[in-house]
């Protein structure tokens, strides 16, 4: 049975052009780039302009596919307000390699700086260091034809690994993988200094840890449950930790006599009460151990309350809940490139289009936000409309415990 085929796109489906002045400017430095092997000098679209194209695939649904964006750029509104030039498909298909997708960091950066801290609990401002969420996702929910493609390249599937800022409630850096590529490697290679970085069991490795403390940053994180742990010092619980959960804070030296040159820095371990995930009878669910009813935090944050610690460690639902709107916006089911460099451009177009949520609207970006962006740059709804929907929503300070 054939599909039924798609109805063109027209200009009157789409809307809101006037929202990517924002970043026109910062797109326009790469417009040279990827042009050294261009000898004819007859390139027609440029870096700035296939980025352009990205964010409208991002934020008009009616754009679905490859296809549906070469049929966009025959429009003369996108034409005219985006200054992309009309282009085919093999333009579109080549732009995925020749524009190195690592050029987007710069540009991450800048828009981050022009956003103000959100909603967030007063205690995390004790922490000196930015709060850096860092986690990784497979991009598994993506279709058949695609799982084949990177298979046929060697890849089980794509791995995007991200960095979040909670005190802005953005994510500020990103890195496309192999799936085989484990996440502790790539966060070693990207440490910087003065930040807290905040990680779950997967990253559970001493010298990760170590890596972290000699970039001069500091991390927090889950410890495995056969951890061994040679306890130096039995700090007590004030009133308020004890009514937080923490049930044990101790200093003292991870490893065991093999691994103890690993880690070579005493740590806190506290201990935090939880109730823990059951798996239903008879039903499998993600890989690993079933959680106990409490959970081992491993810190080199030798002065904060240990309360302060569990904090810290709960504000991860942040990035768990940030991957389910980045899915939304990456369009996973319609990857317009199966290259490394392709899902990465991809990615990081995902990446500035969730700035630019959070520039447009002074809120972290949420899916049903998202949503709502994409009614108005659909012609379906006004800016009134807009403007109500964020007026309807809450605070969204990080949780407390």
């Amino acid at each position: 049975m054939s599909q039924r085929k798609r109805p063109k796109i027209e200009e009157d489906d789409l809307a809101g052009f006037k929202y990517f002045k924002k970043i026109a400017a910062l797109l326009e430095r790469l417009h040279g780039a990827g042009c050294t092997r261009d000898r004819a000098g007859n390139r027609q679209l440029h870096m700035d302009q296939y980025l352009a194209l990205l964010l409208l695939f991002m934020f008009n649904p009616i754009c679905q596919s490859l296809r549906g964006l070469q049929q966009a750029s025959e429009l003369k509104k996108v034409q005219r307000l985006l200054g992309a030039p009309r282009s085919s498909l093999g333009s579109l298909a080549e732009a995925a390699t020749v524009f190195d997708a690592q050029l987007l960091e710069g540009l991450i950066g800048e828009l981050v700086s022009q956003l103000r801290p959100v909603s967030h609990d007063a205690r995390l401002d004790q922490v000196r260091d930015i709060i850096t969420l860092v986690d990784g996702s497979w991009l598994t929910d993506l279709p058949r034809v695609v799982r084949w493609a990177l298979f046929r390249q060697g890849h089980r599937a794509a791995k995007v690994h991200i960095e979040f800022e909670v005190l802005k409630g953005v994510p500020v850096a990103l890195t496309v993988t192999n799936a085989h590529v484990s996440e502790p490697t790539v966060l070693k290679a990207r440490l910087q200094a003065g930040r807290c970085y905040v990680v779950d069991r997967g990253y559970a490795e001493y010298a990760l840890f170590q890596a972290i403390h000699d970039a001069e940053s500091h991390f927090v994180g889950r410890l495995q449950d056969n951890a061994v742990l040679e306890g130096i010092e039995e700090r007590p619980l004030s009133a308020e930790a004890t009514r937080a959960g923490i049930l044990r804070d101790t200093v003292g030296r991870l490893g065991c006599k093999l691994r103890r040159e690993d880690l070579k820095i005493p740590v806190r371990v506290i201990e935090v009460a939880c109730t823990p995930h059951r798996k239903p009878s008879g039903k499998t669910g993600r890989g690993g151990p079933e959680q106990g009813d409490r959970l081992r935090l491993v810190t080199d944050l030798v002065d904060l309350p240990p309360e302060l610690i569990g904090l810290l460690y709960r504000a991860r639902w942040q990035i768990e809940t940030f991957f389910r709107t980045f899915k939304h916006l990456l369009g996973c089911r319609h990857l317009l490139s199966y290259s490394e460099n392709g899902i990465a451009l991809q990615t990081y177009a995902a990446i500035l289009a969730c700035l630019l949520i959070a520039l447009w609207t002074g809120r972290r970006p949420s899916l049903r936000t998202y949503e709502m962006l994409c009614y108005y740059f659909s012609g379906w709804a006004d800016l009134e409309e807009v403007e109500a929907h964020l007026a309807r929503l809450p605070e969204q300070p990080v949780a407390a415990l």
